[in-house]
């Protein structure tokens, strides 16, 4: 049928297959025999801790809550080209007691061998094979039996009880499903990279995120060398973490410490930069904030920003404004997050309008001062959560002065070499920053 009697649309119908045993399957259920689980007390049931398979990956085995848990499914997205099949490539080599198995349905096993080469890790125990049919890609795992499965990637991958294309929604819905069956049914972890739309949303139904275990994204802006990979979804830990990594010839390196290559530490004399403490997951590390404030070449000013949200920027600039009495109306503001990073801790609305606010007077501000507290639209400046962190990082990277909310600290004793100065008002701030 080519057109749908319901909604008038051409081409909207998808054939589906019927499997023979269905109605076997169906008069087994209703008649209610053979029935393989059943009902369990709540206290009965045990909760001790996942085992879990180290990555040899500091950075993944964080986002990923502790390491990867046996019979999990794991879906991974992220822009192309940004490094997502080099960093489950590089993964798995470096795992050398388990015998892994990628499955590429989008490059070839020299474009692989080619990659493998550039990360320069030697593994036997890892496999390639370039398939897209996932009856065939079962055979091959029947035949090895591997520790950890790779789909690369699953809008290639394509079942033959469908006739319709790969990558379309029942395609992508069935062959999810078959593997997250295989993974429980086995215990083998399978990883799945998958692709996404324009808008950044993972392709295909929603439901292949409610069907996997984990969801993480991979970003990071290509003309810079970092990428942030994210935990959008996790049954086996918190979606609060991040790992950090710097792309070079050689593959992705971990970045540890990143407050160290996010920082440059040479803007002496410079204005329109502030150093501001913030936190992603749990993790603390010190940002750059770039603006730059001119008068405005057209009627209308602008207002662009990069890695920071447009939306908070004009708040932030309404109440500099409104509360602090600077006319930024006809200027055009710049704003930009050094190192191609997107944070969205609102302890950086300090940062931002202070930087702000030294290119408009062109009055740099010291070089270590590091900020940091929430902008309310009263011009308060409201407590941030983990400002212990903030303030012992800043201490470490050799940091002199900090600017904290008032009260933010109450019940830390930690001696540090850091000096503390708490703020009430954006006024308090400024009149510190450049008195």
């Amino acid at each position: 049928m080519g057109k749908c009697p319901a909604c008038g649309e051409w081409s909207t119908f998808v054939e589906e297959l019927i499997r023979k045993n269905a109605v076997t399957a169906q008069e087994d259920t209703r008649s209610f025999s053979d029935i393989k689980s059943k009902p369990m007390p709540l206290k009965d049931i045990k909760a001790d801790e996942e085992q879990r398979i180290d990555m040899m990956d500091e950075e993944l085995n964080r986002v990923l809550g502790g390491g990867l848990v046996p019979a999990s499914v794991i879906l991974i997205g992220g822009e192309p080209g940004i490094g997502k099949s080099t960093l489950v490539l590089q993964t798995i080599l470096k795992l050398k007691g388990a015998r892994s198995l990628y499955v590429s349905g989008e490059e070839s096993a020299r474009q692989l061998k080619l990659r493998a080469d550039r990360l320069s890790i030697e593994n036997d125990n890892c496999l390639l094979l370039c398939e897209t049919n996932l009856d065939d890609i079962f055979k091959h795992v029947k035949d090895v039996a591997p520790q950890l499965l790779i789909i690369d990637s699953i809008q290639t991958i394509f079942t033959e009880s469908l006739e319709s294309s790969p990558g379309s929604i029942s395609q992508v819905r069935e062959c999810a499903s078959l593997l997250l069956k295989y993974a429980k049914q086995s215990g083998t972890p399978v990883l799945l990279v998958g692709h996404i739309t324009k808008d950044g949303s993972i392709a295909g139904p929603k439901i292949l995120e409610h069907i996997v275990d984990a969801v993480l994204q991979f970003e990071g802006d290509q003309h810079y060398m970092y990428r942030i990979l994210r935990g959008i979804k996790n049954r086996y830990g918190s979606t609060a973490e991040l790992g950090i990594y710097e792309m070079n010839q050689s593959g992705l390196r971990e970045v540890s410490n990143p407050s160290e290559l996010l920082l440059t530490r040479n803007n002496d004399e410079l204005s329109g930069v502030a150093i501001s403490a913030a936190i992603e997951g749990i993790r603390p590390f010190l940002i750059e904030t770039q603006s730059l404030v001119s008068t405005a070449a057209y009627g209308t000013p602008q207002r662009s920003t990069t890695g920071f949200d447009a939306r908070r920027l004009n708040m932030l600039l309404a109440v500099l404004e409104k509360r602090a009495g600077f006319k930024l109306a006809q200027k055009d503001v710049f704003l930009n997050i050094a190192g191609g990073l997107r944070v969205n801790d609102p302890g950086m609305d300090l940062a931002v309008i202070s930087a702000v606010l030294s290119s408009s007077l062109d009055i740099s501000i010291d070089n270590d001062t590091c900020l940091c507290g929430e902008v309310g639209l009263s011009g308060e400046i409201r407590p941030v959560n983990r400002i212990e962190q903030r303030v012992q990082e800043a201490d470490k990277l050799g940091f002199s002065r900090i600017l904290v909310p008032h009260n933010n600290l109450k019940g830390f004793n930690k001696k540090l070499s850091i000096e503390i100065k708490e703020v009430r008002k954006v006024s308090d701030a400024f009149r510190m920053l450049f008195s």
